[in-house]
């Protein structure tokens, strides 16, 4: 059996990390993989379980986790009765309450009446049934006061610390699930938590586990910003184009709400019909899978209306293997944007659409070229020194394609220099090149169908 060896930098240690029979794949491989995979379950299970609200009070004690008859195998069985082929478990919520054994709060199950490392036995079940298992976990962590403009450099270190314990205590990974990160509810940016970090450890960890962020609402459809897979959370209004190319994943609960409430056992769950076919088979069509949430009750088992509905999708429903093969996207963008809310300058345009909307960090907003100008421009100074970058992203505005053909130019010793000459007529349009040192980049639009219009200009210095 191949061993591959990995160092990780934890502070001032050096850990050699082993991953058993690891052969790194390609990023558009396991993207592939995961579409083909197409259905598993979303299984929301934490200290909200035992609450009538998903965000809890943040001191909630842990003596209230206290199930009875804690199966993971029953869930095991019950996902392989729908033919899922994968599940998720929320190892850690947003209430940052940690159901393994984490060495870095007492805030978990191990201090709980339970007191048994539950993402273990999870893992355990779904291997037993030959499914892949996934691990969802929260950036936003109120327990530990980890909240927008309380970010501390401890807080990041624990974060680092989970995510260690998580992938290297429990085998192989198949994905990890991020959440509360640069969300509009929770706001806290990848800037305060440097997401290149965190994704470069994780592929440290474990080369081939995919790392998604569910942050469909903030950036657009047609890239993968922050992420490996675009995911879609339907009961927040996202949902997946026909027309989508992009590896997806889309989510939504079985029952109203993520976490169980007292009214499940008694109150109907979703039709299983309709779930096959307006979730399951639609998505799939469009490169995208489907997690169903299913979440266990304050007993730790899948309540009988779930279980039942579960396996009436089985019946429905079958995986006829690899989905169709998806198109090779670029690589994520994972680094901070240097551009972001930096001064702008720009050709004339309308009072309501000026040049600073092209970099307030808000793909909503944008800056529009006054109609009579034949060759607009737009520049942006990334500070009075240089600085080292090597990408730039130009985001239109939403549904538009209207830039053809531009330059992209940096100013560096007084003079600007040509950085290239593009044609990209995507809504995304992504160059990477080789670093360069500049204090200003400018982007001058040669040719266009409609008026010019930028909702993002955003300037990159990626690690990778």
């Amino acid at each position: 059996m191949k061993l591959q060896k990995l160092f990780l930098f934890t502070g001032l240690l050096i850990l050699p990390v082993f991953i058993s029979g690891a052969q790194t794949k390609s990023l558009k491989q396991l993207q592939q993989e995961f579409v083909n995979l197409r259905f598993g379950m979303f299984i929301h299970y934490n200290i909200p379980t035992y609450t009538p609200e998903d965000w809890p009070d943040p001191d909630a004690l842990p003596s209230i986790f206290n199930p009875a008859k804690q199966d993971c195998s029953q869930w095991a069985k019950a996902a392989k009765s729908a033919n899922m082929s994968y599940g998720c478990l929320t190892a850690k919520h947003h209430s940052g309450f940690c159901i393994w054994d984490t060495k870095t709060t007492a805030y978990s199950v191990m201090n709980s009446p339970y007191g048994k490392d539950i993402v273990r036995e999870y893992v355990d079940a779904f291997r037993k049934e030959g499914l892949k298992v996934m691990l969802y976990y929260s950036i936003l962590d109120t327990h530990h006061r980890l909240r927008p403009n309380m970010i501390k450099s401890s807080h990041i270190s624990m974060i680092k610390s989970q995510i260690v314990e998580l992938l290297t205590n429990y085998g192989e990974i198949a994905a990890l699930i991020i959440d509360g990160w640069d969300a509009p509810w929770s706001r806290i940016s990848y800037d305060e938590i440097p997401f290149e970090d965190i994704y470069l450890l994780v592929k440290s960890l474990q080369p081939n586990c995919l790392m998604m962020d569910l942050n469909a609402a903030k950036y657009p459809a047609e890239a993968l910003f922050y992420t490996d897979i675009k995911s879609y959370e339907q009961g927040a209004g996202q949902h997946v184009s026909n027309a989508n190319k992009l590896p997806a994943l889309s989510c939504y609960p079985i029952q109203d709400n993520w976490f169980w409430k007292e009214s499940f056992p008694e109150k109907p769950v979703k039709s299983p019909e309709e779930i096959v076919t307006k979730n399951i088979v639609p998505l799939n069509s469009a490169y995208c899978n489907f997690i169903l949430n299913v979440a266990p009750n304050r007993d730790g088992l899948i309540d009988d209306n779930a279980l039942d509905a579960l396996k009436e999708i089985g019946k429905l429903w079958k995986n006829k293997g690899p989905a169709g093969e998806i198109s090779v996207a670029e690589q994520p963008v994972i680094s901070s944007n240097m551009a972001k809310n930096r001064p702008a300058d720009a050709s004339w345009s309308y009072d309501s659409n000026i040049m600073d909307f092209a970099n307030d960090d808000d793909f909503s907003s944008s800056w529009v070229s006054h109609p009579s100008v034949e060759k607009p421009w737009l520049e942006i100074t990334l500070s009075g020194n240089d600085r080292e970058f090597n990408m730039i992203v130009i985001t239109e505005a939403n549904g538009h394609n209207r830039i053809k053909k531009y330059r992209l130019e940096y100013f560096a010793n007084n003079e600007w220099r040509p950085i290239l000459t593009g044609s990209n007529t995507d809504r995304v349009k992504i160059h990477r090149f080789n670093k360069i040192w500049g204090n200003k980049v400018r982007i001058s639009i040669d040719e266009f169908s409609d008026t010019p219009s930028i909702s993002e200009f955003g300037v990159y210095n990626e690690r990778l």
